[in-house]
């Protein structure tokens, strides 16, 4: 890991910390999703040090968004197999 992702982890740590009474003042299900968002953005802080950080909250979003897509995508990966499991040929689990 290079000064630069360093740097945007020392960002993103202080991003997240003057979000804490935003934190504080969810009901405790939130704060498990919000908790969850931040793991997220931390997921990607490598590919984040790479970019111009004047504004590192675009960063930390859209990196809570890449993580999101990544959820819907495995999601509905998941729900075509159970899919086609359900629609399956009878026949063919008979062999």
């Amino acid at each position: 890991m290079g000064p630069a992702n360093t740097a945007f982890r020392d960002t993103l740590a202080s991003l997240e910390d003057s979000w804490r009474d935003y934190r504080r003042a969810l009901r405790r299900p939130d704060r498990d999703r919000f908790d969850r968002l931040w793991e997220d953005a931390r997921r990607y802080a490598d590919a984040g040090g790479y970019l111009d950080r004047r504004n590192p909250m675009v960063v930390v979003l859209l990196s809570m968004v890449l993580a999101q897509e990544k959820r819907i995508e495995d999601l509905e990966a998941e729900l075509e197999g159970a899919r086609s499991e359900a629609t399956a040929d009878p026949d063919d689990s008979a062999s």
